[in-house]
């Protein structure tokens, strides 16, 4: 234990990635995603595909746990209980994609996928017709494939979700609780697989203090009457993480 916690320690660029941390949490806790989109480009730029999602996961499943009890009054436990169904079917087949792939292919895609919806919210390419069960178990199991494969289960979710009548405040709490069940779902699966390392899990606890700051501080800011200023804001730091982790600068 003290050899891996140590290894953890001296990981190259950690100081970078408690900053990424730090952000991520802020821009979840006032949007209510946003976590993997600001951390994965960063820490993909000095861990392993692998090491960065189980960092990723472990220091994010305590970040929103301050917000959950007002997520859960917010939010719709049904369809969340659909969405994780979905997932739970499907991220099997995202983790063994994982796998296949080597770490500049795994920012590219990461970078990939957080511009596109970036470019999606902002152009208003969204769904807009109703949202029926089917339909919702169906977006879990795109969930479960993007964050199988790269760590980042919310997309499919949230351009969903902002196509919906629903207000600010439960499409926050609805993405936040999904968001936080998958950590737990994909944590589990791993540790099944046998593919948990003891220096990528301490890393993500050393990260757990800046991360949980960072949505503390990001629920303290949230005001539903500005919804439209936290969106822009949450574009631009997710925009410019995930230009970072292209390879043009590397």
């Amino acid at each position: 234990m003290p050899d891996a916690l140590a290894q953890a320690f001296s990981t190259p660029g950690l100081a970078w990635v408690a900053l990424a941390a730090l952000v991520a949490g802020t821009v979840r806790g006032f949007a209510g995603f946003g976590t993997a989109m600001v951390f994965l480009p960063v820490a993909g730029q000095v861990l392993s595909p692998l090491a960065a999602l189980v960092a990723l996961v472990v220091m994010d499943a305590a970040g929103p746990v301050p917000n959950l009890p007002r997520a859960w009054r917010d939010g719709q436990p049904a369809d969340i209980a659909r969405l994780m169904l979905g997932m739970t079917l499907a991220l099997p087949f995202g983790l063994m994609l994982l796998a296949l792939l080597d770490p500049t292919q795994f920012r590219i895609i990461v970078s990939v996928i957080a511009l596109t919806l970036v470019t999606c919210l902002v152009l208003g390419l969204r769904y807009r017709g109703r949202l029926r069960p089917p339909m919702v178990y169906g977006i879990g199991g795109v969930s479960g494939i993007l964050g199988g494969v790269a760590g980042i289960p919310g997309p499919p979710v949230i351009l969903f979700y902002m196509a919906s009548p629903l207000p600010a405040a439960a499409i926050r709490a609805n993405t936040m609780m999904f968001l936080f069940l998958f950590d737990l779902v994909f944590l589990s699966m791993l540790g099944v697989r046998g593919s948990l390392n003891l220096d990528m899990v301490l890393l993500g606890v050393t990260l757990m203090a800046p991360v949980v700051l960072g949505n503390v501080v990001g629920a303290a800011i949230f005001r539903p009457e500005r919804e439209r200023a936290y969106r822009i804001a949450a574009y631009v730091i997710i925009t410019a993480s995930a230009l970072s982790g292209l390879p043009f600068w590397h």
